[in-house]
């Protein structure tokens, strides 16, 4: 009987995107908003980016398994990082990459583009409400809460289950949606995630790993094994970055 898991899940974040940097420049310069134009959805990988993603694809070009599903975001730098991952011998190089929408980065909506200062200084009731609220429930008009989130990456899981079990599966996204698919396949609580969340930023190209274990529950279950390993970019010699995004309007 085909298991009901991918026999190895890997969960990455993109490489470090032109809006990372923009984020950390306005963060030094104390600005309000972050200096990006056009949409979210279109900034691209910036050049360590590009070479983050390489090094990933190459270090598990010499390892088995590599996977033979990839998922990602329909956001630019996501789909950059996993066509690089594939250039580098990630996976085979006629795999296809499937866009699913369900792993995109949470919107922001009426916050797109400020800083945590920004918000303060023009939406003072936004941050008032995500203090009272938390990050996990607070939803800014037009955006989402991680609750959100999750509802749809519970679709998103159902799917992989679906089609995918007993294969090696890659889903490559962003920031939020790693720490959400933790909060899902672990059975964590708002606690619990937050707590993690708390620890530090996903590293850009960072390797969240499960294995499936056909002893963990009455039908098995996908086990932790590592969370935001950096490894395979430490073996390219290639620096490491855990920026939020540009868009990620506060932290906390």
């Amino acid at each position: 009987m085909t298991p009901r898991w991918p026999s190895v899940l890997w969960v990455v974040r993109h490489g470090q995107s032109a809006g990372n940097v923009a984020r950390d420049e306005a963060d030094a310069a104390g600005a309000h908003r972050i200096a990006l134009t056009g949409r979210d959805v279109d900034v691209p990988l910036s050049d360590l980016g590009r070479e983050q993603a390489t090094a990933l694809g190459t270090w598990f070009a010499r390892r088995a398994p590599r996977p033979d599903i990839m998922l990602a975001s329909p956001y630019l730098r996501a789909r950059q990082t996993a066509e690089l991952f594939r250039a580098a011998g990630g996976c085979a190089p006629d795999e296809t990459i499937c866009i699913d929408e369900r792993l995109r980065e949470k919107e922001f909506g009426v916050l797109d583009g400020l800083t945590t200062a920004g918000i303060r200084e023009f939406m003072p009731d936004q941050a008032e409400f995500r203090s009272i609220l938390g990050k996990f429930y607070h939803r800014a008009p037009g955006g989402e809460s991680w609750c959100d989130v999750i509802l749809r990456l519970r679709s998103l899981l159902d799917t992989v289950s679906l089609h995918y079990g007993g294969r090696p599966v890659m889903i490559v996204a962003h920031q939020v949606v790693v720490l959400c698919l933790r909060y899902i396949i672990e059975n964590l609580s708002e606690a619990e995630i937050l707590a993690i969340d708390r620890e530090g930023d996903v590293s850009n190209c960072g390797v969240t790993e499960y294995r499936f274990d056909p002893a963990a529950g009455k039908a098995g279950n996908l086990v932790l094994v590592e969370y935001n390993v950096t490894a395979p970019l430490e073996a390219e010699a290639t620096p490491v970055t855990d920026a939020p995004d540009a868009m990620v309007a506060a932290r906390g």
